[in-house]
């Protein structure tokens, strides 16, 4: 099955450690992170808009999938050279973003996160450059 991600959570996923907009938003970005963390051959399409972690972003929150986060697409996407329908493993996405992306850049591709002042993703990017694994969800 192949998992439909847009372009900032290819960076998101580096930095997922269990932390979420809800309940049903980490058990399904946990068994999205799990599956492609324990699984890297598995199949990955960028796509344009709300993708398979969308789905579980609360309706009671203030809307998130559509509008600002394009822009935050787009830069990711032009940063790693990749465009909606690409397909590949994730294990080649990370190759990718290893080769093309330093922790330096979460920073300033990433400032309207509110998620980029933990640091995680910063470190995700360290550990795949470093040709470390990304630990469990939650630190498990």
């Amino acid at each position: 099955m192949t998992i439909r991600l847009r372009g900032h959570h290819l960076l998101c996923l580096l930095g997922f450690r269990g932390m979420g907009y809800s309940e049903e938003f980490c058990v399904n970005m946990t068994a999205i992170y799990e599956r492609l963390r324990t699984e890297p051959d598995t199949e990955v399409e960028i796509i344009t808009g709300p993708d398979d972690i969308c789905r579980a972003y609360p309706p009671d929150k203030p809307p998130h999938c559509e509008g600002t986060v394009y822009g935050l697409d787009e830069r990711i996407l032009a940063k790693l050279g990749l465009a909606p329908q690409h397909r590949g493993s994730w294990r080649e996405l990370c190759a990718r973003i290893a080769e093309k992306v330093v922790p330096g850049d979460i920073a300033r591709l990433c400032a309207t996160c509110p998620w980029e002042k933990y640091g995680v993703c910063r470190e995700g990017v360290g550990l795949i450059i470093d040709g470390l694994p990304l630990p469990k969800a939650g630190g498990q």
